[in-house]
């Protein structure tokens, strides 16, 4: 008997040994996005703040557009900087690169570096809105340069997701009267986005043959303070730590730089992938419209008929 409970206990920490923590840092874009749907702004941001704390989650990163800084807007940042989270540069009024000079687009990104440095936590990450880089060679090399000169680094993404998308399937069924039943609904986004995260995480074990430190893109958004605590405990139920975006960003894949041009960035797994000749799989299912609309309609929307 001692023998076999002893052998029990040695394959226990055999297959504990055998299976490498996977990290994740949380980044939410576009605060203080506009909030005139299921929640007002300062709920929405109290909301997800209470989440994050409820779920141990130190520090996550709000990729901020300064056009949004209103007194209420302001206001949310504070109370995000204040519960000891990041607040990073996310351009003046999100810009896409591809319908931009340079020379405005350098403009739009420091009129933001300026205005973003009231707040306490303010950090010198940088993402491009819609994560693109740059559509020529010189627009790509001279915001790269103008990051540098202003001390900022790339605040990248190893897992794209469509919540947007699911946020406005969200909004025109509450618009349209439905009566969503929020706990399909927290099934249905959880799903969608734990789905990403792992297609992500083994096209990243396929090229690096290791799981990075991973830096999820969510958004400042209702269903992300509806929902964000249901994800970060189904990731914590699957073994992923969640880490501060700045241990994330510590990760050897942050000192890569494509030498491609991408109008259209699938971010920096993607990118990897590119550079190691793969041109498919690199936007997965679950970043597809017509399967989150799909999804949405057999999750949500459909009612569930009896046994």
């Amino acid at each position: 008997m001692k023998f076999l409970i002893s052998t029990c206990l040695l394959l226990v920490a055999v297959c504990a040994h055998s299976t490498p923590n996977k990290y994740i840092a949380l980044t939410l874009d576009d605060s203080p996005r506009a909030a005139s749907g299921y929640f007002d702004g300062p709920t929405r941001a109290n909301k997800l703040i209470a989440a994050l704390k409820a779920h141990d989650v130190a520090q996550a990163a709000f990729f901020s557009v300064s056009a949004h800084l209103n007194q209420e807007g302001i206001t949310r940042l504070n109370a995000y900087s204040d519960a000891g989270h990041l607040i990073a540069n996310h351009t003046h009024d999100h810009p896409d690169f591809n319908t931009l000079t340079l020379a405005q687009y350098i403009a739009n990104f420091e009129q933001a570096d300026r205005e973003l440095s009231q707040f306490k936590t303010m950090t010198k990450l940088f993402r491009f809105p819609y994560l693109r880089e740059g559509d020529t060679v010189e627009k790509r090399d001279g915001m790269r340069a103008a990051l540098a000169a202003k001390g900022y680094r790339n605040g990248y993404v190893t897992v794209n997701t469509y919540d947007w998308f699911i946020e406005n399937q969200f909004q025109k069924a509450i618009k349209d009267g439905v009566k969503v039943d929020l706990i399909r609904m927290s099934h249905y986004y959880v799903d969608m986005m734990v789905q990403s995260i792992e297609a992500y995480d083994e096209l990243a074990i396929k090229e690096l043959g290791r799981s990075p430190k991973h830096v999820l893109l969510l958004h400042e958004m209702d269903i992300t303070a509806l929902f964000l605590g249901d994800l970060i405990a189904e990731l914590k139920r699957k073994g992923w730590i969640i880490i501060s975006p700045l241990t994330a960003y510590e990760d050897e894949i942050a000192t890569f730089q494509t030498t491609e041009v991408l109008p259209y960035n699938p971010g920096r797994i993607g990118e990897i992938a590119r550079a190691n000749g793969q041109t498919k799989g690199l936007w997965p299912q679950a970043l597809q419209e017509s399967y989150l609309d799909q999804q949405f309609e057999q999750q949500v929307m459909q009612v569930v008929a009896p046994k």
